[in-house]
């Protein structure tokens, strides 16, 4: 079994700064890409930030410029570092992983975390 999970989230103000961790356990062989996804209240899940294992990023064009996601491949963690922040950002942040298992048998797996709130308000 594979778990995720978040750490980070909280209340900051606009213009601020957050860093997001998320830490993978478990049976995992290797980890493929990790990536970054929010809810706000009322709408649909949407992309945030991805990071593939040869370190290839992706951003949705709402962060560009504001957030960086990155890696450690050692602790099987990625990190999203969100740097002027702004009400609209706020949403629950939730991290995915796609990685690959061998046990009980050689499979693919996406999974997620179940998340962390980031609310910027004054």
């Amino acid at each position: 079994q594979v778990q995720l999970v978040e750490s980070g989230g909280g209340l900051v103000q606009p213009g601020g700064s957050l860093r997001l961790s998320c830490a993978a356990s478990g049976s995992i062989f290797t980890i493929n890409a990790m990536g970054w996804y929010r809810q706000a209240p009322g709408k649909e899940r949407e992309f945030v930030a991805a990071i593939t294992s040869g370190d290839g990023t992706n951003y949705a064009d709402s962060v560009k410029g504001r957030f960086t996601i990155s890696r450690d491949n050692a602790k099987n963690t990625v990190y999203l570092q969100m740097n002027s922040l702004k009400p609209e950002d706020t949403a629950v942040y939730y991290c995915n992983a796609r990685v690959v298992v061998v046990k009980p048998n050689y499979r693919h797996l996406e999974v997620w975390g179940q998340g962390t709130l980031v609310t910027v308000s004054s």
